[in-house]
């Protein structure tokens, strides 16, 4: 089957893309979605001077802001209707994931199959309002403790500001569903993803700027782009890499025939965890800073300050703290979604083992053992590729859409939407051939 796979991936060529409808259809769908994201990115809060709030946001950007900005497509800098961006959404599901991992009812409802599926999904989005509500709700204490950020501050701005971050949130949510079903890619990364490219430009823009008044040597400016180039090569190969485990079936007699067991593989992803840690561990580190900013940095304790100092993007503090992090996070989110004992049980339950191990709980520590070296690599990956970046920012003044995490996510969800397209062009090639030999079939008939 694998084989009959590859063959058929190698003969796809633009006449195959061409006869699929169906993809061509649920590309553009995906196109005018995300470009209705776009669209609403622009949409201003009611109530708000923009020219003081953009004045403000200057001064923050380079916090925790200047992060939500980037998931947000520019969104927070415009304080827009889509400023909580699907981040609420983000939150929401991965605490459903782990409460799914300590409370015995949602893991029961994890493993009934679709129909458990959505009833998850729907306390998902509940999660999703309530820390909507709240975060909306902060943001606007917030614009209003500001100085003459409100132009009416009040209950009606606080009422108003809720419903509208709320829906924003809420419509990006149905939005990324109705892409995932109707369009091509995860529509929730695509979002994400479209948000980070808009600004791609403005970044490059404002690199080859400081090159152009002498704030950036050319040599230095062409090494930027080899780095960028090379990083991008290396989340590729590592996103892509697997540690495949050979699992193999039992023989198994038919009547009086007896069949070869069959042998499969258990494809193990070196970076299980994805861009999580990266995300995760960028929000904690730059909260301090943040708050700092908006307190009276004047009435903070010295100790605070130093601490806040210290935090700063290139500080050798913030390095150590970030990798860290990431090197955590990344550990605890495989643990959370991967579970070896549950695919030992799988395999047991069909009749399938690693040759040499024994099935059942000796299998899952198996499992367990090799999870756990190839994600320190993959750790060691996500601390490379999101510290590198760092210290260039740090260090050269490159613009913040150039750093890890963004490439990260960029790559990653190129590297999906390619494969869902191909798969598409792989479907719609199988059926031509099955078709083709339906009507040999029917003429040898004839």
């Amino acid at each position: 089957m694998a084989s009959a796979a590859e063959q058929l991936a190698s003969n796809l060529n633009f006449s195959t893309f061409a006869k699929a409808e169906d993809l061509k259809k649920r590309l553009w769908f995906t196109l005018g979605a995300l470009l209705v994201y776009r669209l609403g990115t622009y949409i201003p809060l009611p109530g708000l001077n923009p020219d003081a709030f953009a004045q403000a946001f200057r001064g923050q950007s380079g916090g925790i802001l200047g992060l939500f900005n980037m998931f947000s497509g520019g969104a927070v800098e415009r304080m827009a209707i889509f400023a909580l961006g699907i981040m609420p959404y983000i939150s929401a599901s991965i605490i459903v994931q782990l409460m799914t991992s300590v409370v015995p009812a949602l893991e029961q409802l994890k493993k009934e199959g679709e129909q458990g599926r959505k009833i998850i999904n729907q306390y998902t989005r509940y999660g999703t309002v309530l820390l909507g509500t709240a975060q909306a709700y902060a943001i606007a204490v917030g614009l209003e403790s500001g100085n003459g950020l409100v132009n009416d501050p009040g209950w009606f701005f606080r009422i108003s500001t809720v419903i509208s971050l709320l829906g924003g949130t809420m419509f990006l949510m149905w939005l990324g569903e109705q892409i995932t079903s109707r369009g091509i890619g995860n529509g929730i990364s695509l979002i994400i993803f479209a948000g980070i490219v808009a600004h791609l430009p403005t970044a490059l823009a404002g690199t080859l700027e400081l090159g152009r008044t002498g704030a950036l040597s050319t040599p230095l400016i062409i090494a930027i782009i080899i780095m960028v180039v090379a990083v991008i090569a290396l989340i590729v190969f590592v996103e892509r890499a697997q540690r495949r485990l050979l699992i193999q079936y039992p023989k198994r007699q038919v009547g009086n025939r007896m069949f070869q067991g069959d042998t499969s593989h258990l494809p193990l992803k070196l970076n299980t965890s994805g861009v999580i840690p990266a995300i995760f561990a960028s929000s904690l580190l730059l909260l301090p800073a943040t708050l700092a900013g908006f307190a009276n940095t004047a009435n903070l304790p010295g100790w605070a300050t130093s601490v806040v100092s210290a935090l700063g993007h290139g500080k050798p503090l913030y390095m150590v703290l970030y990798g860290a992090m990431i090197a955590f996070f990344a550990f605890f989110y495989t643990a959370i979604v991967f579970n070896p004992k549950d695919t030992a049980d799988n395999l047991k339950k069909h009749g399938g083992f690693i040759p040499g191990i024994r099935p059942g709980e000796r299998t899952a520590e198996y499992i367990d053992y090799v999870l756990t070296r190839i994600t320190v690599i993959g750790a060691a990956y996500l601390i490379f590729v999101c510290i590198l970046p760092e210290v260039l920012i740090s260090q050269t003044g490159v613009p913040f859409y150039l750093g890890g995490t963004s490439l990260l996510i960029v790559v990653s969800v190129t590297l999906d939407t390619v494969a869902q397209i191909q798969g598409h062009l792989i479907a719609q090639q199988y059926e031509g051939l099955i078709k083709k030999s339906k009507l040999r079939g029917g003429k040898r008939g004839r």
